[in-house]
Parts: C-alpha cells; sequence; structure tokens
C-alpha cells in the first residue's frame, strides 16, 4: 500500500485530482466514485478543474433502499449537487435504491459493473472499517447486495436527517470482491475517528471484521490521509 500523508483534506483532494489527472491520460474511461465527507475536496478539484469527462462512465458504490433519486439525501442526490451538474459523465451509475426488488436491483448493478470494468476506484472508510456499506462481517469476495447498516453507521448517518426514524436501515452496495476489481484504488481518510480503521486496514490482518483489511491484497492501492487519521499506525 502506498500512503501519502496530508495536511488536510484540501490537501488531500489535490493529491487525489493528481493521481486521477495521470490515470485519465493514460486512458481510464471509468471511474469508480463514493459518497460522504471524505471524497468531496477530490470532487470540487474535478468541477474547478479544465478536465472534460463527457467520454467518461462512472459507476456509483452504494445507494439507500427506499430513497428516490430526487431526495435530498440519496447518493443520486450527492452525486448530482457535488460533481455530475457540473461536470457531467456519458454514464452515470447509482444502485436504484427505489427498486424493493434487491435480488433485481443488485444483479442490474452487477452487470453494470461486468460491462463497465473501474479503472480507478475512489473510497472512504467508516470508523468501522466498511467500505462501500460492507459492513464487518461481509464476504471478502461478495458482489452487490442489500445490505443492513449496523447501529454505528445509522448514528453517524442521522446528522443527516431531521429524525433518527427517517434514517434508512438497509443499502445496496458493490461488494468487496467488485471494489477489488478495480484496477486503481485510492481510500481517503482524515481524522482520529478513523484512525483504529486505518491501522486495522494497513497493519492488520485480512479479516472480515475489518472490510478495508482486503485491500492489502490488492496490488495498486493508495490511501491519502491526515496525520490524525494516521496517527494510529505502527
Amino acid at each position: 500500500m502506498n500512503i501519502i500523508k496530508v495536511k488536510d483534506t484540501d490537501m488531500g483532494g489535490k493529491e487525489a485530482f493528481k493521481i486521477m489527472k495521470a490515470d485519465i491520460k493514460n486512458g481510464a474511461k471509468v471511474l469508480g466514485l463514493a459518497t460522504g465527507s471524505s471524497p468531496i475536496t477530490l470532487y470540487n478539484e474535478m468541477t474547478s478543474s479544465d478536465l472534460d469527462f463527457s467520454n467518461m462512465t462512472s459507476v456509483n458504490l452504494d445507494e439507500y433502499v427506499g430513497l428516490k433519486p430526487d431526495n435530498e439525501q440519496s447518493y443520486h442526490y450527492f452525486m448530482k449537487e457535488h460533481l455530475f451538474s457540473k461536470k457531467p459523465f456519458k454514464n452515470s451509475y447509482v444502485p436504484d435504491g427505489s427498486n424493493p426488488d434487491a435480488e433485481a436491483a443488485t444483479k442490474a448493478y452487477d452487470k453494470i459493473i461486468e460491462e463497465n470494468p473501474i479503472d480507478l476506484q475512489i473510497l472512504g472508510i467508516g470508523r468501522n472499517g466498511h467500505i462501500g456499506f460492507n459492513e464487518p462481517g461481509s464476504p471478502l469476495d461478495g458482489t452487490t447486495r442489500k445490505v443492513g447498516l449496523t447501529e454505528s453507521t445509522i448514528e453517524v448517518n442521522t446528522r443527516f436527517f431531521d429524525d433518527e426514524k427517517d434514517v434508512p436501515r438497509f443499502a445496496y452496495s458493490m461488494g468487496i470482491g467488485s471494489i477489488m476489481k478495480a484496477k486503481k484504488i485510492i481510500l481517503l481518510a482524515y481524522g482520529e475517528a478513523k484512525a483504529d480503521a486505518i491501522a486495522a486496514t494497513v497493519d492488520g490482518p485480512v479479516t472480515e471484521d475489518c472490510p478495508a483489511s482486503a485491500l492489502q491484497n490488492h496490488p495498486d492501492v493508495t490511501l491519502i490521509i491526515d496525520e490524525a487519521a494516521a496517527s494510529k499506525l505502527k
């Protein structure tokens, strides 16, 4: 694993964009994208750049089950607000959270991933080591599936909703096996709250207890982290 330490999230976004820009120059056509606070500065770099993404495809990691694309808390909406409204892609895929048929929704998304192999995958990481919504205990070779969110993830997400009861309990998420098929991966993590997860990802055993530890087995992973997130590394 290549580790780049940065002083803050702005610097992290710039470093990630540098890697992305070089990858696109070298022919990358499909970007795997993430939501949450960690990639926002990267998306700011993308939207303020002169790069044209109109011939590229994006494939997002996950979406809440039960939320329509126009719901302000959906990941469809997040991506539109932070990236797609300013820098459109030729095709942008996000799991269909409004489809109650989990088998149909997840199979359809696996087909999209198969037809659009990811050149560069952007990841955040949860405090419990989740990547996408692959919570601890997720199979390390899994494909897209419906996942129940842990109480800790629900608690973290409560700040985005008016009422705790409105926080979705399930999501459709790309599996760890699918994430691992990306040619290159960048994981972004900032803040002391992520320090345990980063330590387990880099220094711990490869285990379902820390889903991100699977990245130890990927040939091309870069972690972009600040000093606080790196504080428990050996």
